[in-house]
């Protein structure tokens, strides 16, 4: 085989090898994670807590909608609370759930 014939096999492969690289490079529409979180103040505990949670969902539901995917799972939601007011009648907290979501 001649020096010329094996550089146009050596480019050919090449170029077969950086197509092939491109093509199997998914896009951000056909798969990735995000991390999702939500934050929801108000009196109480368990309040904030399942609201976070619900608003959290609805909020994956409505990114992954705009986003034109359909098939995503999400981790288990983490939920953290911070007293924001201690009163004696009544206590305020500030809830965050937050959650990755993948497709």
């Amino acid at each position: 085989m001649g020096q010329k014939s094996s550089f146009l096999l050596s480019a050919a492969l090449f170029v077969a090898i950086v197509f092939t690289s491109i093509i199997s490079v998914p896009t951000s529409a056909e798969a990735g994670c995000k991390k999702f979180g939500f934050t929801v103040n108000d009196y109480g505990k368990e309040g904030p807590t399942n609201d976070a949670k619900r608003l959290l969902d609805k909020h994956v539901a409505e990114w992954m909608a705009k986003n034109n995917i359909k098939n995503y799972r999400t981790s288990k939601k983490e939920v953290s609370c911070k007293l924001f007011i201690d009163v004696i009648l009544f206590d305020e907290y500030t809830c965050r759930a937050d959650t990755t979501a993948c497709w």
